[in-house]
């Protein structure tokens, strides 16, 4: 109850000193996501629930606990990521395009950056090649496939 007390308190000053109203109703989400989600018990009793003997179960998803399992749900997740801040630098810079009003130094820099994403997306891609290459052809390593 403090908490949502201090909450306003903060909402108030904000609304006198006219920081922004973007500011306001981001406090405002906040809020209204604390005093919802109050009921609401995110921890699971069982680590084990939904998931294999050599599996633990977290907000991640079932992570495996040993290593011939943990390297390539590693490997999966980090190339996931690096393929989804590819697609996000390329949309950024698809949007600096669309933004420039023609001026070649932006328009140059837009390009720049969605030919940096798509470099960065392609080594991620060989490298998935050149490590299945040579972990699971050349030194045949148990576990990654």
């Amino acid at each position: 109850m403090h908490r949502l007390i201090l909450t306003f308190d903060i909402l108030l000053n904000m609304l006198k000193r006219r920081k922004g109203l973007f500011l306001m109703m981001l406090m405002g989400l906040f809020l209204t996501a604390n005093v919802i989600s109050v009921g609401q018990v995110w921890a699971k009793t069982d680590p084990f629930e939904g998931c294999s003997e050599t599996s633990i179960n977290t907000a991640l998803g079932c992570i495996p606990t040993t290593m011939s399992t943990f390297v390539p749900w590693l490997l999966n997740a980090l190339f996931g990521i690096a393929g989804g801040i590819a697609f996000l630098l390329m949309v950024y810079g698809f949007i600096l395009i669309a933004t420039s009003s023609g001026d070649e130094k932006k328009v140059a820099g837009a390009k720049e950056t969605i030919t940096s994403a798509l470099i960065g997306l392609l080594v991620c891609i060989f490298s998935i090649f050149i490590l299945r290459l040579i972990a699971v052809n050349i030194l045949q390593i148990p576990g990654i496939n």
